[in-house]
């Protein structure tokens, strides 16, 4: 059964992964491969970025990119010292939206006065119903 996910990382970072290669990638935790063997292929990731840069006080609160997890397992990759781990996705095309107007409908807010706090994990499961409210924003 397929599973939904919400990756965090800097929009830099989820364009990368969208963008770099033929097909894209997913990289979250900080590179670590554990979270990544959660992930499924068929299993569908929506990207959000609270900030445009790592470690930035840039804002930018937004879902970056939305795809499909390929079939493999998580593999290293090495970037010239930093070797994290990643996945297989074919990203598909959509609209870079903003979270807030969704924020009232998401099941998976629970306390609209601390909507942000289930990003600090970095890689959670939502809903159908969340997917699907990402997905239509995002014109997927």
């Amino acid at each position: 059964m397929r599973k939904n996910w919400i990756a965090v990382a800097s929009a830099d970072h989820a364009r990368r992964g969208r963008d770099e290669f033929e097909l894209g990638f997913m990289q979250v935790c900080h590179g670590k491969c554990a979270p990544l063997k959660r992930v499924q292929p068929g299993d569908w990731v929506a990207y959000y970025a609270p900030t445009v840069t790592m470690g930035g006080k840039d804002k930018c609160q937004s879902f970056i990119s939305f795809g499909i997890v390929q079939a493999g397992e998580p593999y290293a990759f090495d970037m010239g010292g930093f070797v994290p781990f990643r996945r297989n996705v074919r990203y598909l095309e959509a609209t870079e939206t903003p979270i807030a107007p969704m924020l009232n409908a998401f099941e998976f807010v629970e306390d609209r006065s601390r909507w942000g706090y289930k990003f600090r994990f970095g890689l959670f499961s939502i809903s159908d119903h969340d997917m699907l409210l990402i997905a239509k924003a995002m014109h997927v």
